[in-house]
């Protein structure tokens, strides 16, 4: 089986090796051009692993792999690091962060893995918030962000003190004069929402898709009813629709 992986690996780097040199649009791409293809075909494997589509999950695996490779190629190319050194790098991760596996240590719980990984990692870092990214989704940022900060103590006590800041930073919002100011408040009100969502265990990231996908349904009912013709259509039609498809969610 190891032999399989290898010939395969091996097919699948020289075959992007050779589009590099044959293809025009391969050819001319720099990480820097095809970074952002990297998040779309994230997104896609996301969606495809929330469907359990195996012959979906297959292809946007293969469609992952195949930016991590083209990454490592270009880089090479240009004398930085090979695909082993990324390997290498992982493995020597992978090894170091599971001492209970490759070394003497017991752990008996999934909860004592992650603490344990917590620690290694943390020690690596300068601050306990090194290593969150800046283009993460925000609201993931927010509550990662807040996750770390809670390990230190900087957290609310419960959640009525947590709903509390939401009505403040609101108060602030209303306040505020300039489009600056208002944009900065409203920062604050998204940041107090995500904290206290933390107190029962909800993703705020994902809470807003369930919203928007129930969104879209209920505007797909109204767009049906009206056969995608909405001149002329009043305010008062629009909400009576738009009342009924509340009873397809």
């Amino acid at each position: 089986m190891c032999d399989v992986y290898a010939i395969k690996f091996s097919e699948l780097v020289k075959i992007v090796e050779r589009l590099r040199k044959e293809c025009p649009w391969d050819r001319q791409q720099t990480n820097q051009s095809i970074k952002n293809n990297l998040i779309e075909e994230a997104y896609e494997l996301y969606e495809a692993l929330e469907e359990d589509n195996d012959q979906k999950i297959i292809e946007e695996l293969g469609d992952c792999l195949l930016q991590v490779v083209f990454h490592c190629i270009i880089k090479n190319e240009n004398g930085n690091f090979s695909l082993i050194d990324v390997i290498d790098n992982l493995i020597e991760k992978l090894i170091k962060r599971h001492p209970h596996v490759f070394g003497k240590k017991q752990l008996n719980t999934a909860q004592e893995v992650l603490s344990q990984w917590d620690s290694i990692k943390q020690k690596d870092k300068k601050s306990i918030l090194e290593g969150i990214p800046k283009r993460m989704p925000s609201l993931f940022r927010a509550y990662k962000v807040q996750k770390r900060l809670s390990k230190v103590g900087l957290e609310f006590d419960d959640a009525i003190n947590a709903e509390t800041k939401i009505y403040e930073e609101l108060s602030e919002f209303k306040k505020a004069k300039t489009t600056e100011q208002k944009k900065e408040e409203l920062g604050d009100v998204l940041f107090s929402i995500v904290n206290f969502a933390r107190f029962f265990d909800i993703d705020p990231e994902e809470a807003l898709h369930i919203s928007i996908d129930k969104i879209i349904k209920r505007f797909e009912y109204i767009e049906k009813k009206l056969n995608g013709n909405f001149g002329g259509v009043s305010k008062e039609l629009l909400n009576k629709l738009w009342d009924e498809s509340k009873n397809l969610t």
